[in-house]
């Protein structure tokens, strides 16, 4: 039963508390037994006893038989895919980023908004023995990444300053509207984005837009280019580049993307 809050509002407790475990074990991939969740989330056990066993026995969470700890489950993947366009996407993008893996001998991931923060929901590793690679399910952040100013640049300017303000929001920081104006209107001319990593050396991101059938960017594809020191990799950046390009574009296509004509040349 849920009661009216102030302007309009609602509360679900146990729905609350439900998603307040998700999230929690999301940070814990060890899992955690009920008396660490009550401690981090600042309950007492007895307002989470319940809800995990029903948690449980609906299959959204799972026990440790030695450890006694609870981890998510599955079937949590399974919804989200299930429930969202998530899917149709993966079964776009998937064919395309192991051909592009293979033909480039880099690996490469799969960026969407979800958010303030951009999420790896497919990545495929390069198929050689030397590589760099994000992990699936990770958070990217929208403001600075490759992939994020890429889908900033590619968004509504309502979506992007939504996401723009939501990113603030969770980094606690201001961001420099002018500056991150400027480059996105460079990424917007370029077509995509590449820069060298800020994080790892001898990486350079290279990021292109995929576009659905509303022609609203719905990701970013990314290679996080790796150079070897002996100039050994498979193919080198600019042959790498161009075929990015084409797996952006081919997964678009499968989408259902159709660019918008130009408009016609004025008659003489």
């Amino acid at each position: 039963m849920t009661r009216a809050g102030p302007k309009g509002t609602y509360a679900a407790p146990a729905i609350e508390k439900a998603f307040e475990i998700l999230e929690m074990l999301a940070e814990h991939r060890d899992g955690a037994l009920v008396s660490e969740m009550a401690a981090h989330l600042n309950r007492s056990v007895g307002e989470l006893f319940r809800v995990v066993i029903v948690m449980e026995q609906l299959g959204y969470l799972q026990k440790s038989a030695k450890s006694d700890r609870y981890t998510a489950a599955y079937k949590l993947l399974d919804l989200a895919y299930r429930a969202t366009p998530t899917q149709n996407l993966l079964n776009a993008a998937l064919p395309e980023m192991r051909r592009l893996a293979i033909e480039t001998g880099q690996s490469c991931h799969f960026v969407v908004p979800n958010g303030g923060e951009g999420l790896v929901i497919a990545r495929e590793e390069n198929p050689g023995t030397r590589g760099f690679s994000l992990r699936l399910g990770a958070a990217i952040d929208m403001l600075k990444s490759c992939s994020g100013q890429v889908i900033l640049a590619f968004s509504k300017p309502e979506r992007a300053d939504r996401i723009i303000a939501e990113a603030e929001a969770i980094q606690g920081v201001s961001a420099d509207r002018e500056e991150l104006g400027q480059r996105l209107d460079t990424i917007r001319r370029d077509g995509f984005d590449h820069r060298k990593s800020p994080i790892t050396h001898g990486v350079t991101d290279i990021s292109y837009p995929v576009f659905g059938f509303d022609r609203d960017i719905v990701g970013a594809l990314t290679i996080p280019f790796l150079a070897l020191i002996d100039g050994s990799q498979k193919v080198d950046f600019e042959t790498a580049q161009g075929l990015l390009r084409v797996a952006a574009g081919n997964i678009s296509a499968t989408l259902g993307y159709m660019p918008a004509k130009p408009d016609p040349a004025p008659s003489r």
